[in-house]
This record gives C-alpha cells, structure tokens and sequence, in this order.
C-alpha cells in the first residue's frame, strides 16, 4: 500500500487549550478513518491541518508528490452567478461527464431534486451541502476529509453515501484514502476500517483503533477496564505508602523523606478522571389509556406556483401509553409537519387530532429557538426557573447538579445561553423538557451537534424514559436503539408501517416508492446483508446453519472460560502488587489471553453471520 499523507509529532495550543501534543498519524491506500471526540476536542481543526488549510505549532504534515486532495468543509460558500451545475462540474463540457457512470450515480444518488441550472444562491443550507460533496465525489480526489457529510442527508441519502465511499476507497486494491468527522454511529461502522478518538481531555492526544464505530466501542471499553485494574494497582500501592507514613516520625530520617516522594509520585501520576455523562431519570406524571389519535387527518401546505400539496392524506394513527416510534421519510414528506400536529402547534385540514386528558407534550425542535427566550440566563438559571429541584433515585438534587449530570463542566452550566455551542443548547434543552415531567416527548433531529459519547448518554437517557416517545431522524443507530418501531413517509400522503424497521424503509424506496403511492410493503423485511444493502451471498444450508449453531455455543464457552481466567489473574495481581516478576509472568499471560480471545470473537463472529 502506498504511503498518502502523514502528521509528524504535530501540536497545536489555542488560549489555554491544548487540542493536539506531538501526534503522529499516516495515512494509506485503503485507509477509511473515523474520527470521533467530543464537542470541541478539535476533530475538525485536525481535518484542516491534513488539508493544509490550517497550520500546526510544532510539527509538519506531509503530502506525496502529485497526490490530489479534497475537503469538504462545515462551510459551504456560494459565487454568486453560479448555478449547481457550475459547482459540480466547473468548466467541464456535458460530453466530458454525461457519458461517465460513476458521476452519473453521483447525480441520482445526491441531485436527482434539484435543477442543475439553478442559481445555487437560491439553495438552501442542506442543498449546498449536498451539492459541495457532489462537487467532491464527481472529483475524486485520491485523500478525501469529510467533515460531517451526512449533515442534511436522509436515511437513504446516508445509506447511498455510505455504498459509494466503500465502493470507492474499500474495495480489494483500491487506491486513496478517506478520512470523515461524524456523530453518525452506523455510517461509521458501514464506512470505515479504523477510527482516531481525538481526546479533547487536555492531554492532547488521539487514540487509534482498528474496525468500525462498534469495534472501538469494545476495544475503549476494554482500555478503560485495564485502565481501571492498573488504577487499583496504583491504589493498592498509594495505601501501603500512606498507612506507612503515618507511622513513626517522618521528619526525623532521610527514609520517611523517600516515603513521602514516592507517594507523592504516585499521586502525581493518578489520572485525572474522565468527564463521564451520567444519566437523570425524571419522574413522569401519570399517562392515561389515550394518549394521541390523528383520525383521518389530512394535511396540505401552499406551493410557490399557487397550488396546494398533500402532505397526509386520511391519515389514521394510534399511539398509545409506553409506544415508542422512529419516523423516517424523504425530504419534504412531511416529518416536521407531523409532530406538529401530535404537538398541537397546527391543526390539520381535515380530520382531528384527539388527545388524551392526562397527557403532557414536551417536544425538542430542530433549531432549539426555545431558548432565545431565555439568552441572557445561564444554564443552570434555566434548569432552575423551570424547576428548582428534582428527586432522582430518591436524592433530591438541584439545578446545579442536574446539568452537572448531563455533561455540563461547572463553567458551562454558568455560561449564558447565547454563548453556548448547538451541542450543549441541545443538550440543556432536552434536560430542560424533561424536568417538566412531560409522559408525550417529541423529539426533531435529537442528534444534531452531538458528540458520539453525548449520542450514547442521551440514548441511555431515553431508554430508561417510561412515557410515549416519538422520534424524527436521519441517524438510524438512535432509531434501532431507542424506538421499538419506525414508520415512513414517502411523499405519497400515507404513513406506512415499517416491521422490518430501516432496511424496510430502503428496499421501498429502491423499489421506487414514493410519490406515485402504488408499491405495497413488501411481505417480510429484507434479509440484512452489508448496510445499505445485501451481501449478495448464497444462503448457507440447513446442515452450514447446524454447524455453525455448534461452533457459536463451542466458542462461547471457550471465552467464557477465558474471560474467568483473566478475571482470576487481575485478583492475583492486585493481591501483592509489589511482587515484580510474579506481576510481569501475570501481564504476559493476560496479553496470551487477550490474543487468544481477539482470535475467538473473530471465529465467532463468522459462525454468528451463518446462524443468522
């Protein structure tokens, strides 16, 4: 594999903040990175110093010779005078592309809505960004660096992204090499081959894991429990030095001294603890039978010609106490337009909406404006106004403490609201709506401006949250985690029902429903092959499917009983610490084992797939 582009021991210092520290990185043909952090860790900064449009302190970045480069950045500027097809192609003459299949599945994959001679001052947010990253594809630069490219995509837009990158860059052979920054958990697993946790806790560093989102996930989760038994190492060591100091007189001889630096060492090298979300389960008041009916519900909005379009037609949906349900559709269907009807901030045409007598709305916009209201309070005045106090698993706690538990550092819960950035006035939002004990929330794109750790702290949020939730979003990881069931809208006027979930939803949409109404849902969901799509593969025999069922039960035993062995050697090594070699035999068999294991969910993994 050729060598692309690579950080050299780079470094960068903002005010106080230290976002990178002598981090190397490199990338090859094939690479399809991940990038992860938090808010603000400095993800999109490390994209621009690859691209060169932004410098280290320290440092260098290298390019080879000759090797073509493509950013597509969080902005997206316009000419004026352009039109979209201007943008896409440039000066490019309609034979020179028109005749070429790999940009023509650009066009129907991220333009097939738009007039191609459109003045692209007229577009919208959402349509410059899809058109700049049309620019980009049709290009085909051998480093691609997306920031955030599923912005403003729907779950078919993102599925189809998805398909192109990894036809593109992951095929065998491929050449070139593709780094994305995304809160999207399930395009980061269909995508890429490893992941870059830029910290963002100070220390300026950026981890690499091999695999996918759900990869990391397992291997940061294994870090930190070998983070921990080294901590309880460090801590059995810290207790015999302390109860040591404690006796005698420490400053009549130089030993005590040595005492007391080595446990100041060991102080000095205790880390400092991670900024963990945790999670605030509120009380909710009491739902009854009958939550929100649409009986019959017919809704239309006004077109620029004078016209009118459907967006419900005789629409009837139940929802009842507990329904939990993902809503998914084209651009334009009318998704925004349904949760305000449940709302109750629009009344349809036609039909009613009937809610019940108990039932208490809360609902999370898109843009939050909610809180312009309140711009000249801090976070912890809003939590405050509206309610002073909450009883969490029977602890009474105050603003303070509550936006403390949903990720807010003690100097942004007092930062005014106008100041904060669009993750954390989700984030306060949210936390606002649910200490209003609502038992209906309504959720609008709940993931924009989310970190991947926020992500997972929300849904844990959610999961435990008892009332009638009903969630709008392009991000199908939070679809297949929180909701029990999705439904679609195609465009067509109807709401559909959608048992086989997502997957459902894009074999309807490959089949070409939509606007015309006439494709019925398919009688079973498709079976699930690579995302966005099926493996293609033959179906694996009765007697493979039996045998593969036996190797699943076989290795999970054995990594059973690996997993009991480690848990037997991390006692032994936290018995007596101080023992060197017998610590160092222990560190060598426990790698043995984690190899061993490593080996063993591979194997299982394969024989999974046959049973499944």
């Amino acid at each position: 594999m050729a060598h692309l582009l690579g950080a050299d021991s780079i470094s960068l210092t903002i005010g106080t903040r230290t976002l990178l520290d002598d981090v190397s990185l490199g990338l090859d043909d094939g690479d399809r990175i991940g990038v992860v952090g938090p808010n603000g860790a400095g993800k999109s900064t490390l994209l621009r110093m690859l691209a060169g449009t932004a410098l280290p302190d320290d440092g260098r970045i290298t390019r080879v010779g000759g090797s073509r480069l493509g950013m597509l950045d969080q902005r997206d500027d316009v000419p004026e005078g352009a039109t979209v097809l201007d943008l896409v192609h440039g000066d490019d003459e309609t034979h020179e592309w028109a005749s070429d299949p790999r940009v023509r599945a650009v066009h129907a994959g991220l333009l097939a809505d738009l007039d191609l001679d459109k003045p692209a001052t007229t577009l919208s947010g959402g349509q410059r960004r899809r058109v700049a990253l049309a620019h980009l594809l049709v290009e085909d630069p051998d480093v691609l660096l997306l920031d955030e490219p599923t912005n403003h995509l729907d779950v078919e837009g993102v599925a189809w992204l998805a398909e192109h990158l990894r036809n593109r860059y992951g095929r065998p052979g491929a050449t070139g090499a593709l780094v994305v920054v995304t809160h999207d958990r399930w395009f980061l697993d269909a995508v890429c081959s490893r992941m870059w946790e830029v910290r963002g806790d100070g220390s300026g560093a950026v981890d690499g894991y091999e695999g996918g989102y759900a990869a990391y996930i397992l291997a940061r989760a294994e870090r930190s429990r070998q983070a921990a038994a080294a901590a309880e190492k460090r801590n059995n060591l810290l207790r015999k030095e302390l109860a040591w100091l404690k006796r005698g007189a420490p400053a009549r001889t130089s030993k005590p001294k040595f005492r007391v630096e080595a446990a100041q060492t060991l102080i000095a090298d205790e880390p400092p603890p991670r900024d963990r979300l945790e999670l605030t389960q509120m009380a909710t008041k009491r739902l009854g039978k009958d939550v929100l009916d649409l009986e019959d519900v017919t809704v239309r909005v006004p077109l620029p010609d004078g016209g009118e379009r459907t967006l419900l037609d005789d629409v009837t949906w139940r929802l009842g106490p507990g329904d939990r349900y993902g809503v998914v559709g084209v651009n334009g269907a009318g998704k925004t337009t349904l949760l305000a009807l449940l709302a109750g901030r629009r009344d349809p045409e036609g039909g009613r909406v009937r809610r019940g007598k108990t039932v208490e709305v809360a609902e999370l916009t898109q843009e939050v404006t909610e809180l312009d209201q309140v711009g000249d309070l801090t976070a912890v005045q809003v939590v405050d106004r509206e309610k002073r106090t909450v009883v969490v698993d029977g602890k009474e706690l105050t603003a303070g403490q509550l936006t403390e538990r949903l990720g807010f550092t003690r100097e942004r819960a007092h930062t005014v609201v106008r100041n904060l950035s669009g993750g954390e006035r989700r984030r306060l939002q949210l936390l606002r709506l649910l200490v209003s004990e609502p038992n209906v929330l309504l959720l609008d794109e709940p993931t924009n401006d989310l970190d991947t750790d926020t992500l997972a702290a929300v849904e844990d949020l959610l999961d435990g949250w008892p009332g009638t939730l009903i969630v709008v979003s392009h991000d199908r990881y939070l679809l297949e985690r929180v909701c029990d069931r999705q439904w679609a809208l195609l465009g067509d006027g109807a709401l559909r029902d959608l048992p086989g979930g997502v997957e459902q939803y894009l074999e309807l949409r490959r089949a070409g429903a939509g606007a015309s109404g006439d494709v019925s849902s398919p009688g079973a969901p498709s079976a699930a092959g690579t995302p966005g799509g099926s493996d293609g593969g033959a179906a694996p025999s009765a007697a493979e499917q039996r045998q593969a069922k036996k190797a699943v039960q076989r290795l999970e035993k054995q990594l059973a009983r690996l997993t009991q062995e480690e848990a037997r050697l991390h006692e032994q090594m936290a018995a007596d610490p101080t023992d060197f070699e017998a610590t160092a035999r222990l560190d060598a068999r426990l790698r043995e084992l984690a190899a061993e294991k490593d080996d063993l969910e591979m194997q299982w993994l394969e024989a999974a797939e046959l049973v499944e």
